[in-house]
C-alpha cells in the first residue's frame, strides 16, 4: 500500500493535486495577475482630469489665451521675415491645430457631462429616498397625533372640571334652599339670627 502511494506521487507532476488538477486552478488561491496589452488607467482620475479640462475650456480665460495665441500666430506668419515663417498664408498648420484641439475638446466635454449626469442621477436617487423617508415619518406623526387627539377626547380638561364643579355648587345651593323651604327655616327666621345681629 505504501509503495503504491509513493509511486502515485512520483507519477504526478509537481504542483498537481490528487485529482490531477494543477494547483493554479484552485478556488481557494488568487489567480496570478495577467499581463494586458493595453495600458491601464484609473477611470475616476481620468474623469476628474477631463472635468478640469472641460471646466477650463468653458472659461473666459481660455478664450482670451486662445485669441492671443491665434493673433500672435497670424501676425508672426504675416509680418516676420520669410525664412522665419513656419505657416504661410492659408495657415494650414493653424487650422490643423485648431481642428485637433476641437476634436479632443468635444469628447472631454461629453465625458464631463456624463459624469455630471451620473452625479445628478445619484443625487436624485438620494433625494427620492429622503423624500420617501420624510413622507413615511410625516404619516407616522400624523397617525400619532390623531391617536393622541382621540385619547385626549376622553381626558378631563380644566374647563370641563370647572364647569362640573360649578354645576355641583349650584345643585348644593338649590338643595340647601329647598331644604330650608321644606322645614320652614330661612336665615331671616332663625331664632339665633336676631341674637347674633344684636350682638
Amino acid at each position: 500500500m505504501v509503495a503504491e502511494r509513493e509511486s502515485t506521487r512520483e507519477r504526478l507532476p509537481v504542483g498537481a493535486t490528487a485529482a490531477g488538477r494543477p494547483r493554479s486552478g484552485r478556488l481557494d488561491q488568487p489567480r496570478p495577475p495577467r499581463r494586458r496589452l493595453l495600458p491601464e488607467w484609473d477611470p475616476d482620475a481620468f474623469g476628474r482630469l477631463s472635468e478640469r479640462i472641460a471646466r477650463f475650456l468653458g472659461t473666459g480665460r481660455f478664450i482670451v489665451w486662445m485669441t492671443v495665441m491665434i493673433v500672435v500666430w497670424v501676425l508672426w506668419n504675416v509680418a516676420a521675415p520669410r525664412h522665419l515663417r513656419f505657416d504661410e498664408y492659408p495657415f494650414i498648420f493653424l487650422t490643423l491645430a485648431l481642428s485637433l484641439q476641437a476634436s479632443y475638446a468635444a469628447p472631454l466635454i461629453l465625458l464631463a457631462q456624463n459624469r455630471q449626469d451620473d452625479r445628478d442621477r445619484v443625487n436624485l436617487e438620494q433625494d427620492r429616498k429622503q423624500d420617501e423617508r420624510s413622507i413615511a415619518d410625516t404619516e407616522y406623526l400624523t397617525r400619532e397625533i390623531a391617536a393622541l387627539r382621540m385619547g385626549l377626547g376622553e381626558v378631563a380638561t380644566r374647563d370641563w372640571m370647572r364647569s362640573e364643579l360649578q354645576d355641583l355648587v349650584k345643585d348644593l345651593e338649590e338643595r340647601t334652599v329647598d331644604g330650608h323651604r321644606r322645614h320652614g327655616v330661612f336665615p331671616a327666621d332663625h331664632p339665633r339670627a336676631g341674637d347674633m345681629d344684636d350682638r
